[in-house]
């Protein structure tokens, strides 16, 4: 995924980069929006303004979900039109993109921004074609990802080039890449009656959207629940005689792990985790794999997590260097949202849960991620019209460092209930330190 510290240390970046924006959609009416973290502003909220060219720095409002000052809403024009943006450089951003329709942020004090919501049936957004990919531009380099952690909807792909003149591309879904994945799903829940379905949203008869497991959940309470529990229940009777090791592909090397005392002990106390919900595995960050704030355990907890969404610890006692791709999701229990994303996708490539950059050093990029130290510009195609799985950026040079982009994004989303919540400026910082500690962001 990465390339090595001394490689992206010795890269230094433009202060602005271009991108162009092409639909490929079926309609002539698309918007897109870019929301992120200015650097070189102290981290200041920042919005493009519809020009594509001129920034807004919101001010903090006196109250809660306040329009914004300014319109955002950049117009991409016919389908094949492209449109060059330029944007300054951005952490924990986002490029939004929606169909026949506009979005509706909110902002509050802070300021803060509050993001469309697929969690949120109340939200503005909720009934509307919107997605978007995630990237990071920073003085060292570009990195950009495609993401399906929430829910995926609308067709997006990216391709980088260098200024060495290289291409770097993440196909995405095709243009019916949508009712693939809800036909999937549709299939699976006839299989194994374990709510499938209920990942579907639909707009009339048409699909609008797939959301993703944790999502799910939020949206239906009580959905798999139990799910994983026969399959955790089988891992914890191996690794009560086998030896679980993990490479953390970090300092720490390989630690290993037995069962004890009903809990899956890691030498040195190194980790202790209890039997996970299923709920705790497709979020990846709740119950036994709740963040600790320490490297190692935190190293343990990314590649513990993705090895049950996929289902090889069964198969496999040496994760992630002993998995192969060909090997995920083949157990009857698994993460099946992932599954049939992943396989809806031109290349097989792009974030469905939120450690789905584990992979083996030297291994394939599961996570739909492109980067380099010298971009020149990213050309970002929303539609799938044109959609091709050319020029892949597939390699994972150093093995996966923690969780999305999407994950650690540090703005607003609008959550579920109709509450609207400020930033929490902890995880801010939480933010750019964990980004400190990836090969990618050094």
């Amino acid at each position: 995924m990465a390339p090595s510290n001394d490689a992206v240390q010795a890269a230094t970046t433009p202060t602005t980069l271009d991108f162009q924006l092409q639909n490929q959609t079926t309609s002539g009416t698309v918007y897109a929006y870019i929301t992120g973290q200015a650097i070189d502003k102290d981290n200041a909220l920042f919005l493009l303004k519809s020009d594509g060219k001129t920034a807004y720095y919101p001010a903090s409002p006196s109250g809660s979900n306040q329009a914004l000052g300014a319109d955002c809403a950049i117009p991409l024009g016919a389908v094949g039109n492209s449109v060059t943006v330029t944007i300054p450089r951005l952490a924990g951003a986002r490029l939004w993109f929606v169909r026949d329709d506009k979005l509706t942020f909110y902002l509050n004090s802070g300021p803060s921004l509050v993001e469309p919501s697929p969690s949120n049936t109340a939200d503005a957004n909720y009934n509307k074609y919107w997605d978007f990919c995630e990237f990071t531009f920073n003085d060292q380099q570009l990195y950009a990802n495609i993401s399906y952690v929430d829910f995926v909807s609308l067709p997006i792909s990216l391709t980088l080039t260098t200024s060495s003149g290289q291409t770097k591309h993440v196909a995405g879904i095709p243009a019916d890449g949508l009712d693939t994945i809800c036909s999937g799903l549709t299939s699976q829940q006839a299989k194994d009656k374990a709510g499938w379905d209920k990942l579907i949203v639909k707009k009339g008869d048409a699909n609008l959207r797939a959301v993703s497991p944790n999502t799910g959940i939020t949206l239906n309470s009580g959905l798999f629940d139990n799910y994983y529990s026969s399959y955790v229940d089988q891992v914890w009777s191996k690794y009560a005689s086998d030896s679980l090791t993990i490479n953390t592909q970090n300092s720490s090397g390989n630690v290993a792990a037995k069962i004890s005392n009903g809990e899956l002990n890691f030498a040195n106390g190194a980790a202790t985790y209890g039997k996970p919900a299923a709920a705790d595995i497709f979020s990846c960050s709740s119950g036994p794999f709740a963040v600790a704030g320490k490297t190692e355990k935190d190293a343990i907890t990314a590649r513990l997590a993705a090895a049950f969404n996929r289902s090889n610890l069964l198969t496999n006692t040496n994760t992630p260097d002993g998995d192969k791709v060909t090997d995920y999701y083949q157990n009857a229990v698994t993460n099946h949202y992932s599954r049939i994303v992943h396989a809806a996708n031109l290349d097989s490539r792009g974030y469905a849960f939120p450690y789905d950059d584990v992979a083996p050093s030297d291994g394939n990029d599961q996570s739909g991620s492109v980067f380099d130290g010298s971009p020149k510009s990213l050309t970002v195609v929303v539609g799938g019209g044109t959609a091709s799985k050319n020029g892949n950026q597939s390699k994972n040079t150093t093995g996966s460092k923690g969780p999305s982009n999407d994950a650690k994004t540090p703005t607003t989303t609008q959550p579920s209930q109709g509450a609207k919540k400020s930033i929490n400026w902890k995880d801010i910082l939480n933010f750019l330190n964990i980004l400190k500690r990836l090969p990618c962001f050094k």
